[in-house]
């Protein structure tokens, strides 16, 4: 217990899995809460003789069963391993913490998804601007960059960091920043300098500067990017070779999607549940690696034309040619996680069967090779010249392991036989024992002429020849005794010490010795770290433009037109989420949009609720953002020129934890939107200012649109849905604002929702209409139309008369009163009733009250 508290005090706060012989337990606090995690049992042991502590354990080969619970629990488990043999040592076993597993570090399949990258990102903050760095330890991928806070705040919502690394005594800096959303660790201050950080990267990429990566100028992602380093120190990941290079995420060149816009489009994350999300419906990749990669091209749209029409010259290529598509689809599915195997290898964590896969995955990636470059696309023929079977590392491999090996080297069988002349002649002694003892007993007695001789074997001296006594005199003078039985003679030979020896340490020999082929050619394996990882690359680029073309041919999209121009025309445009989950049978309505800077840069969109005023706005984003991904669009025909920021502020939603109401919400969306604006941005407001008093919603919407309007340098182009028909007003004032609305169609009082968008203004909302259709009480609907009509007529803000009659006595759910004492009759009759003075009040005025009552209420 003195060791377990020695090694707990160096990692106070993971839980601490101490090996003990073929267990792996935990102590104290830690035994609770793993118990409470893994629902294993709680036990106690003693500890000296007075005291208990609490224990939980679990067998060690269950670690990969156990670990994945405790980390995706946001635990951070530090593992501490049996450093030497028990066999070999009469005291204390030696032990030693050889990993800290964290949810932003780890190699463990169970811990990872296979379909998303798992971030680790680090925050270095300054007063008024910060550096970020993203390093994916299992892939490789290191990634820097710095900006304003807005920006970092972006990048993470961009790149979903499993864990977010910062400075300590930063707390409070950070979570007004960037919220409590980020599972987070705080490092100490010395790691945040940038001689530390610069060292660090240097001494990681042995190189005498940064300039080569293009990141030297970056000073506080620099910084970042060392403490990730350090950090993969502090949790014993040393073995970075596959982390060959750190590149710069260039702010110029992708799309702004800010956190507002990630979420309201639901690009990763659906609002509702059971809803699918935009990378759901895209996704058609055959790897992991192409599913990640298609994560990242959606969160990082491109901005250039030139590189958006490479992308789409290769999804033409293959929406034209099925077949040469269907046949790198074939190797691809061959293929797997090439990216996380070849990491894998440079930390020494490969196993068998995942070398096998590699050496599959180079095979299949000759015949891709040929495809692309007998493809005659100018694309595909650059992809195809970066790839490389590595040949020489693949037949090595081929020639050196089993084909279909052990999950584990431990379990031996994994070095194929001619490898080594040694492991083999220890697998004839292991595995052909019994024949060859045979064929030295049958040899031996030929040889003494002793019919009766057998090789036998005791605990005692070993293997031994067994003679009769009758025969004893022909034993040969060379033979040493060494039992006399009552009836016979047992000898040991010098071969059969010999072969005694060979037989007893072989199986532990074979182990050694495959275990050392094994990492030999493991290591050979790491000089191909950096090619085997553009291949990654490669298939992941060519899986997801394959998976783009299946999609176009799966949901009829057309190829959009980039351009430079200042129009986005979308000609039947379709939401690509929607038309996906409509009933059987009912198709999506498809409607045309244009926008341009010069006449029509803001509509505004009026219509009922329920007609599709925001699928129509969300549509226009996704087949611009889909378009600038470089992936055919749902839509006849779109031209679009570039975008280069996409805003959004859509629904209304409370954000209690930080205090926010849902109007404060609106306001800090709508004020990111404005103060980040550009000309070729595209802006979607949906029911702005509806979280407040109508007067002053009105005023703030009609004040956005101008500002947006009257901008003197970014005509943003924008499309603003709302109820408030009295933005309509604007069209007349502001030459480049249009009315359209989403027409509807009354018949017989019933309303049908054509959803489609026509020009013009619209000044009814049927909401009441709505309200019928969710199965509100008839009452309150028909109360609803009385109210309507009294405001529409009403133009002297008089008050609202209350309900009387059959209105007020046929409420659902209520007791009908015996005096509805809202009526002016009855009102002035309680009046009446009220003056009188009962007590003075002798028979005959009674009589005469009574009779005056009677008039009043006319009876």
């Amino acid at each position: 217990m003195k060791q377990y508290y020695q090694m707990k005090d160096k990692h106070p706060d993971a839980i601490l899995l101490f090996r003990v012989g073929d267990f792996y337990e935990t102590f104290s606090d830690d035994a609770i809460r793993t118990s409470e995690i893994l629902g294993i049992t709680l036990t106690k042991r003693a500890n000296g003789s007075a005291s208990y502590v609490e224990l939980a354990g679990f067998p060690h080969h269950a670690i990969d069963t156990y670990l994945p619970k405790l980390v995706r629990a946001g635990m951070r488990v530090a593992i501490c391993e049996q450093l030497e043999d028990p066999k070999k040592t009469k005291t204390l076993v030696k032990r030693g913490i050889v990993e800290l597993v964290t949810p932003g570090v780890s190699y463990n399949d169970n811990v990872l998804e296979h379909k998303e990258n798992n971030f680790l990102a680090c925050v270095h903050l300054e007063k008024k601007s910060a550096g970020i760095a993203f390093l994916d330890v299992s892939t490789g991928e290191f990634l820097t960059a710095e900006g304003s806070f807005e920006y970092i705040d972006k990048l993470m919502g961009n790149f979903q960091p499993k864990e977010v690394l910062y400075q300590k005594g930063k707390e409070k800096q950070f979570h007004e920043l960037f919220g409590g959303k980020f599972y987070t660790f705080t490092m100490d201050d010395w790691v945040f300098t940038e001689t530390a950080a610069q060292d660090r990267l240097l001494r990681h990429f042995e190189t005498n500067s940064l300039k080569g990566f293009g990141v030297h100028n970056l000073r506080d992602g620099i910084i970042a990017s060392g403490a990730i380093l350090q950090y993969l120190d502090f949790t014993k990941h040393s073995q970075a070779g596959h982390v060959t290079q750190i590149a710069r995420i260039e702010e110029d060149r992708y799309v702004w999607l800010d956190k507002f816009t990630l979420r309201n489009l639901e690009l990763f994350g659906a609002l509702n549940e059971g809803a699918k999300t935009l990378s759901q419906v895209m996704d058609k990749t055959l790897s992991p690696m192409g599913s990640r990669l298609l994560k990242r091209w959606i969160s990082l749209p491109l901005k250039d034309p030139a590189r958006i029409n490479n992308r789409l010259d290769v999804v033409k290529y293959f929406h034209a040619n099925e077949e040469k598509a269907w046949e790198i689809e074939d190797e691809i599915k061959q293929i797997g996680d090439l990216e996380r195997i070849i990491s894998k290898v440079a930390v020494g964590r490969i196993s068998p069967r995942e070398v096998v896969q590699l050496k599959n995955a180079l095979v299949a990636i000759e015949p891709i090779q040929v495809s692309c470059l007998q493809s005659g696309n100018e694309n595909l023929v650059k992809i195809g010249e970066q790839l490389n079977p590595c040949q020489s590392i693949r037949e090595k491999i081929e020639n050196e392991i089993k084909a279909d090996p052990p999950a584990m080297v431990s379990k031996g069988g994994v070095i194929a036989d001619g490898v080594s002349t040694s492991l083999d002649d220890l697998r004839k002694i292991a595995f052909s024992g019994k024949d060859y003892l045979l064929q030295m007993q049958v040899r031996e007695s030929e040889r003494t002429g002793i019919p009766s001789l057998k090789i036998g074997f005791n605990n005692v001296f070993g293997y031994y020849i067994e003679v009769r006594n009758t025969h004893k005199d022909k034993v040969p003078d060379e033979w040493i005794r060494k039992q006399t039985l009552v009836s016979a003679e047992r000898y040991i030979t010098q071969e059969l010490k010999d072969y005694e020896d060979k037989i007893l340490g072989a199986e532990e020999k074979i182990l050694a010795l495959e275990t050392r082929l094994y990492n030999d050619l493991v290591i050979s394996i790491t000089d191909y770290i950096s090619s085997i990882q553009l291949n990654a690359a490669m298939i992941a680029r060519l899986d997801c433009l394959l998976s783009f073309a299946k999609l176009a041919k799966e949901n009829q999209y057309n190829c959009p037109e980039i351009n430079d121009s200042q129009i986005i025309d979308i000609k039947q445009g379709r939401h690509p989420v929607i038309e996906k989950q409509l009933p059987i049978g009912e198709s999506y309505i498809a409607n045309d949009v244009y926008l341009d800077n010069d006449k029509q840069q803001v509509i505004i969109i009026t219509g009922p609720n329920m007609a599709g005023k925001s699928a129509l706005l969300r549509q226009t984003a996704l087949i611009v953002l889909m378009a600038q991904i470089g992936s055919f669009v749902p839509a006849e025909e779109a031209k679009i020129g570039y975008v280069d920021k996409i805003f959004t502020r859509v629904g209304a939603s409370d954000n209690i934890s930080l205090g926010e109401s849902t109007f404060m919400v609106e306001m800090n969306e709508a004020a990111s939107i404005l103060n980040n604006l550009s000309s070729r941005s595209l802006i979607l407001l949906d029911e702005l200012g509806r979280g407040t008093s109508t007067y002053d919603g009105i005023s703030i919407a009609w004040s956005i649109v101008e500002y947006i309007h009257e901008h003197p340098k970014f005509k943003g182009k924008t499309l603003f849905a709302t109820h408030y028909h009295e933005l309509n007003e604007m069209e007349h004032s502001f030459n480049r604002v249009k009315n359209f609305n989403v027409s509807v169609k009354e018949v017989n009082n019933k309303v049908i929702f054509l959803r489609k968008l026509v020009p013009g203004g619209s000044n009814h909302s049927f909401g009441i209409h709505v309200a019928r259709m969710a199965g509100m009480p008839k009452s309150v609907v028909k109360r609803a139309d009385d109210i309507l009509i009294q405001l529409e007529g009403n133009k002297n803000g008089e008050a609202l008369a209350k309900p009387v009659g059959d209105i007020a006595q046929h409420r659902e759910g209520f007791q009908m009163s015996f005096f509805q004492m809202d009526d002016p009759v009855l009102q002035q009759i309680r009046d009446e009733i009220r003056g009188m003075d009962l007590n003075n009040l002798t028979p005959i005025e009674a009589l005469n009250k009574l009779n005056e009552i009677k008039k009043i209420s006319g009876l």
